[in-house]
């Protein structure tokens, strides 16, 4: 059991580990099935059946009848003291162990048979399965350690922070973190790289673009500036020859929208 000695002054204490033996504070569930006494119980029922699906066969499926909770106020000890937890149930790493697991058959009865049958049914049987912490189970809990009204501590969910409720020891529970560290590190480098790659493409791509564009407006300037040149020297040709043939050397020029001006822009995709 670790504890901050500022627990003893303070009514809450930021965090607290704990590594003790589950005891409960009254008397103990008696479980049904399996014989067996805990804090913590959960019993579930399910139907098993076959249906009747469209392609004519038969698929097995299931349906959850039951699910009920036991809890009674249970605490942790370590022989020198006890720490009563509370809300374990929603902590991480929490389990329940099967304490049984049986399978009971549906009945012959002709007649709910042949019901079922016309429904598209053929019951298999109920699976009950009783879930337990049993008395004595060696737990972990990191959380926030306060006081009640009557000086007890306990042991909650904090408002920021984790809080462990596990069966593994807390050297195990900071080895699993670690793992995990270490996945979440590489995933980020590796998005790191990817996200780098992107913007490297979208630069070169915007470079290589300008310069395509710039290239293109200078062979446009070019051949606008030859074109003007040569104009000069078109003019006393043109007026030796004939009306068709002035026409048939402006068609190549002219716009194609009006066709009547000569064009004075082009399009660049």
């Amino acid at each position: 059991m670790i504890l901050d000695s500022a627990i003893l002054d303070s009514a809450i204490l930021d965090s607290a580990i704990l590594d003790c033996t589950e005891l409960p504070l009254k008397p103990p569930i008696n479980c049904e099935f399996s014989g067996l006494r805990g804090v913590i119980v959960k019993e579930t029922a399910e139907q098993h059946f076959l249906k009747h699906n469209d392609a004519g066969s038969w698929i097995q499926d299931s349906a959850l009848m039951l699910s009920m909770s036991k809890e009674v106020p249970w605490y942790l000890d370590d022989g020198s003291d006890r720490v009563h937890v509370v809300g374990a149930r929603g902590a991480t790493g929490f389990a329940l162990p099967v304490g049984s697991e049986a399978f009971e058959e549906s009945g012959r009865s002709l007649v709910r048979g042949t019901l079922d049958y016309l429904q598209g049914l053929k019951m298999l049987g109920v699976k009950r399965i009783e879930r337990v912490l049993p008395i004595g189970t060696s737990l972990t809990v990191v959380g926030e350690a306060a006081k009640d009204d009557v000086g007890s501590i306990r042991i909650q969910r904090p408002h920021k922070g984790p809080f462990y409720v596990s069966p593994k020891t807390i050297d195990q529970l900071i080895a699993n973190l670690g793992k995990w560290a270490r996945w979440y590190k590489y995933a980020s480098m590796g998005l790191t790289v990817f996200g780098a790659y992107l913007i490297a493409k979208h630069a070169i791509g915007y470079i290589l673009e300008r310069r395509r564009r710039s290239e293109l407006q200078r062979r446009v300037l070019a051949a606008a500036a030859a074109k003007k040149s040569g104009s000069n020297n078109d003019v006393e040709k043109a007026d030796s020859l004939s009306d068709v043939a002035k026409r048939d050397r402006l068609m190549p020029d002219l716009c194609v929208i009006c066709l009547e001006q000569e064009y004075n822009a082009v399009f660049v995709p």
